[in-house]
């Protein structure tokens, strides 16, 4: 897709004065340290970026409009253990800053910018015409699904694309980046997310043990039981239904609307989205009922910090008291446990 006369928006962060360090230092950059690389629309997005990505302590971003390195649009997340850059130097066309993670209160992301004149590539689950980028934007804004959004203007190259809305979507719960069988390890996700498959019967009725819907996989990936590949599949928009494969923990989403095939696999176990089944909403975060944990599971990478509790539930209040902890590894040899955390508003 062209970048030409494009107007998109985005959960954008609208940034106050908090009485923290939350300025932009222009033409500025802070070389060295980068922990991950991302894409991002403006400084402002990429400071916002850095707040939310546990590790990162600073940010560099280089603009459309620097002339002296072409990684336009990206933005460089920082830590170095003083809490400070290592160096700092004058860039032209670069911004740099801080994580707003010390501000009090910590801002939150509103709807509040479009750009324009800049794609946001890839992530697209719905196409449709439109008269103006704000009917775009009201379409988003309705989807559950939909985050971001593209619409290609009356000045688009591409005459037949003009008009154009493409609704878009990020992660609305946390993937883990890998998961394995270890005896010795309890996991389990932060309260605050609500991973907790429903309990209802009419909803458990749609896993299917030992079988199989071959073909038509969109996206893999690493889930800990069928109920987390149903969770999964219920928070992506174009996933139809699923399989997961027990001794691999791994999670195929799928896409068919038209048939659904089942075949006997011993080890494999299908199922539906459960849109019509909301996850459980625990009215105390805190409260140890109904907990969901994975025994003999561990999730590992991700990690934040790790310190000595004596039980499974105190680990996971400690997660669901950390704002950056999304899961938690629990090592019952060692009474040990692991904060994670991994980007959930990743594409």
């Amino acid at each position: 897709m062209k970048t030409l006369f494009i107007l998109v928006a985005l959960l954008y962060f609208c940034a106050g004065s908090f009485g923290c360090d939350s300025g932009l230092r222009l033409n500025w950059d802070f070389p060295g340290s980068d922990i991950k690389i991302l894409f991002s629309p403006d400084a402002e997005h990429c400071q916002f970026l850095c707040t939310q990505e546990a590790p990162c302590l600073f940010w560099a971003f280089i603009g459309p409009d620097c002339l002296v390195d072409d990684r336009h649009y990206q933005c460089f997340l920082k830590a170095t253990s003083s809490g400070k850059p290592e160096k700092q130097n004058p860039k032209q066309g670069t911004t740099a800053g801080y994580s707003l993670k010390s501000c009090s209160p910590l801002p939150t992301p509103s709807l509040c910018k479009v750009y324009e004149n800049v794609d946001f590539p890839g992530a697209d689950y719905r196409t449709f015409f439109t008269v103006d980028y704000k009917a775009c934007q009201k379409a988003c804004t309705d989807d559950p699904f939909c985050q971001f959004f593209t619409f290609l203007n009356g000045k688009f190259s591409n005459t037949n694309a003009r008009y154009k809305c493409h609704l878009k979507y990020s992660w609305s719960v946390p993937r883990t980046p890998a998961v394995r069988a270890l005896a010795d390890r309890t996991s389990g996700f932060s309260r605050k997310f609500q991973i907790i498959p429903s309990s209802q019967t009419v909803c458990q009725h749609t896993l299917f043990p030992n079988t199989d819907f071959p073909g038509y996989d969109i996206e893999v990936h690493q889930a800990g039981s069928p109920e987390l590949c149903q969770v999964l599949c219920s928070a992506h928009p174009l996933c139809t239904y699923f399989s997961f494969v027990s001794n691999e923990f791994k999670c195929y989403l799928k896409n068919n609307p038209n048939q659904m095939v089942p075949k006997d696999a011993s080890g494999i176990t299908s199922g539906l989205p459960s849109r019509s089944c909301p996850l459980r909403n625990e009215t105390n975060p805190f409260s140890p009922s109904h907990v969901t944990t994975y025994v003999g599971v561990d999730f590992p990478y991700s990690d934040i910090r790790f310190f000595p509790l004596n039980n499974v539930e105190s680990c996971e209040n400690a997660c669901t008291s950390e704002p950056s902890c999304q899961f938690y590894s629990y090592i019952t040899s060692r009474f040990n446990n692991t904060l994670k955390y991994f980007n959930k508003t990743q594409s």
